[in-house]
């Protein structure tokens, strides 16, 4: 019984791939369509956050209770705290279904992590990250292009008042960084923190695993690695609603920003 170690593989043990034994439908359409053990968690996650939200909002009270009233405190927070305390009243409502549904679809993907038989965010591979962050920035030129029209591409890239030449150094500068590393960071951003979170706690787990099984003196190590595995666990709940929050928070500033462009 005495534990043996290796070092987990980036493939299989920390991102599983195979269901039953195999890749669902790898051999479809050249694979296009294949489902994995994280797509098919997206698309568990997916079906459980609609379901709830039909189930909430499918016979409205006037008086909320039970799991409606959770559901209005969750889109009331978004509301008020994201979409109206960034963009005002009229353009908060406006962008609100936008803005929560990026911040419901992160906070459901992001609490698979710490969910038994899951234990993966599907944030944590790069796909999911993107694809939100592809929402946001479409978002972001909607929002510019519909108030302005085309002259809202110069009014985010030329700083007014700078002298002719400084515009030669100062454009591509605005450009990439309004246009390029503002989607970058936001996919980026999420899914380096569920990738460290889920690799720390692969390596917490393991290791109790190991100790525990030498059964001598090293088995006692095994206790601080699992309270260790168990804090950081906690941690890791702070984490879930801080990068929805934060997500849905900068999307909705780079609206207001795009709103605004002309008092760059």
């Amino acid at each position: 019984m005495k534990g043996s170690f290796h070092a987990p593989e980036l493939g299989p043990e920390f991102f599983p791939g195979q269901t039953f034994g195999h890749i669902i439908g790898e051999d479809f359409a050249g694979g296009w369509f294949a489902l994995d053990r994280i797509m098919l968690v997206r698309l568990f996650i997916a079906l459980i956050m609609v379901l709830l939200f039909v189930i909430a909002f499918r016979k409205p009270q006037l008086v909320p209770k039970g799991l409606q009233n959770f559901a209005e405190m969750g889109v009331d927070f978004v509301r008020v705290h994201i979409a109206e305390d960034t963009l005002g009243k009229k353009d908060g409502k406006r962008f609100l279904p936008v803005i929560a549904s990026i911040f419901f679809t992160i906070l459901f993907m992001n609490a698979a992590t710490i969910i038994p038989g899951l234990n993966i965010s599907p944030n944590a591979r790069i796909g999911m990250p993107i694809v939100l962050a592809v929402v946001a920035y479409i978002a972001m030129i909607y929002a510019g292009v519909q108030r302005y029209g085309a002259a809202y591409f110069k009014h985010s890239t030329v700083i007014p008042g700078l002298p002719p030449l400084l515009h030669l150094l100062v454009v591509p500068i605005e450009i990439f960084s309004t246009f390029v590393l503002r989607p970058v960071t936001l996919a980026l951003r999420l899914m380096a923190n569920f990738l460290a979170g889920h690799i720390i706690l692969v390596l917490l787990y393991s290791a109790t695993n190991f100790f525990f099984w030498q059964l001598n003196a090293w088995t006692a190590v095994s206790g601080l690695t699992l309270i260790a595995a168990i804090l950081f666990t906690l941690y890791e709940l702070i984490i879930i609603f801080l990068q929805a929050y934060i997500f849905a928070l900068l999307t909705a500033v780079y609206i207001e920003l795009s709103l605004h462009a002309d008092a760059h």
